[in-house]
């Protein structure tokens, strides 16, 4: 990680650094004391501020670390320094018992420079929250560590406030977490170490692997970042390890790449298919994770990989390549795809990661038709219905029935609040489909039908006199 800010960057800061010294908003704030002269030199002044890092998180993740450091300077008054905790206290990578995995300097060092601002006061009411779940994420020797670093008795009182009692149990805290993160969800903000060693690898691969999945996600520009991914990739120590498994599979799959990086680290791989025995197995399972991750795991991913294949190596990546480009070449709903399915699914136990993987490709074409199918389209529903039993039947999976009977259901209650007419066609035709299909599924029982399509009553408003 780059550990200056680069100069454009530092320059852009340095201007607003001047406009705010020499605003009239910051003249007035200085001269009354008042919150009211800071809530207005905010204002005016955070938006250019967030704007700066917007910028920086889409194009330069590495920077944020840096320019989260350069908003630390006195000058900016302790503007925008709330919304940078929150991103500190958030990038940090949790466990299963929703703990960090390892202590987060960030949240450190913000908290201490708001904490020894001369704006601490206003900017207090902005970041309790914050300090509450970043407390509840980190150790108590960290928590306790922190706060002796505060002399200052009323700054220390109020951190000590901070800590949650309840929060020590693992519920409330990853309740709490859930909501709270939910208030950045359409942020940018996730930045990463690059390790240069294995154990750096696995000590960084969770904030690692977050980070390049909320990109992949977003689908950011990823140009700035390639070098140090595929320096990772190629990195003959972090061969074999789990971690760096994981980031080539997103790599191959996600990444576009110049074509030398592409086809060196395709070597990689096929080295790792030829001499690693178990390489398959981590694979698949790897590839169903980034499935169930939502990470879009499309038709032109699929051929990124296969089309850097050794297809002398016969295995079951090399079969799995060749059945997915049927899927996606003749469509899912073709008799040739489907019949390609049958027989490589046959092939291989049931609960085999590769199957699952299969059953995803499906799915994941499945969920993409019904969530975008128009409701004024329900006709394609129906039609779409009449493969299912071949696909229940071939993988004979629960949870894949239960995923579909969901896409349906979400659908079907669409359909439900649209029509509302009983005595319509519309309504009429999708309550007998769903009467004799979803029965014939196994999706619902009649009482549960006749329970779907009841009507309801409007709860009536009591007025009082």
């Amino acid at each position: 990680m780059n550990a200056t800010l680069e100069k454009a960057y530092q320059d852009a800061l340095n201007d607003l650094i001047t406009q705010i010294q020499e605003s009239e908003e910051l003249a007035t704030y200085l001269e009354t004391e008042e919150e009211e002269g800071y809530q207005a030199l905010r204002e005016v002044y955070e938006p250019l501020i967030a704007e700066l890092y917007k910028m920086v998180a889409a194009n330069d993740p590495l920077q944020i670390t840096s320019l989260e450091l350069a908003l630390l300077d006195e000058r900016l008054e302790g503007l925008f320094l709330p919304k940078i905790l929150g991103f500190a206290v958030l990038r940090g990578a949790v466990n299963d018992d929703i703990r960090y995995f390892y202590p987060q300097e960030q949240f450190r060092q913000i908290l201490l420079a708001i904490c020894h601002s001369s704006n601490f006061e206003w900017i207090r009411k902005r970041i309790g929250q914050t300090i509450q779940i970043g407390f509840g994420l980190s150790s108590d020797i960290w928590v306790t560590n922190l706060l002796q670093e505060i002399t200052n008795k009323k700054i220390r009182q109020f951190l000590e406030a901070q800590m949650i009692e309840r929060y020590h149990d693992l519920e409330p805290r990853q309740d709490a977490y859930r909501r709270y993160s939910g208030q950045f969800k359409d942020e940018v903000y996730f930045t990463a170490d690059f390790p240069t060693s294995l154990p750096d690898l696995k000590r960084y691969f969770p904030s690692l692997r977050n980070f390049l999945g909320r990109r992949i996600q977003l689908d950011l520009n990823n140009e700035t970042i390639l070098t140090p991914i595929y320096d990772l990739v190629r990195n003959p120590e972090f061969q074999g390890a789990y971690e760096h498994n994981y980031l080539l599979a997103m790599f191959l799959n996600f990444f576009d790449a110049p074509e030398e990086s592409r086809m060196q680290a395709g070597k990689i791989f096929n080295k790792l298919r030829k001499d690693d025995p178990e390489f398959n197995e981590h694979y698949f399972g790897i590839l169903a994770e980034l499935h169930h991750s939502q990470y879009n795991v499309s038709a032109a991913s699929d051929r990124q990989v296969a089309s850097i294949l050794d297809n002398k190596i016969k295995d079951d990546i090399a079969g799995y390549y060749e059945l997915v480009e049927v899927i996606h070449s003749k469509g899912y709903v073709h008799p040739d795809a489907i019949e390609a399915i049958q027989n490589f699914y046959g092939q291989h136990q049931g609960v085999s990661r590769v199957n699952e993987c299969v059953r995803l490709t499906v799915y994941g074409y499945l969920r993409k038709f019904l969530n975008n199918l128009e409701p004024t389209d329900y006709q394609e529903m129906f039609e779409i219905s009449k493969i299912y039993p071949a696909y229940f039947q071939i993988f004979d999976n629960e949870h894949f029935k239960q995923d579909v009977k969901d896409l349906n259901m979400k659908y079907v209650k669409r359909l439900i609040k649209l029509y509302t007419d009983k005595r319509g066609k519309d309504y009429q035709d999708i309550k007998r489909f769903v009467r004799a299909t979803f029965t014939d599924l196994g999706f619902l029982v009649e009482k549960e039908i006749v329970e779907l399509f009841k009507s309801r009553r409007k709860k009536k408003v009591v007025v009082e006199e």
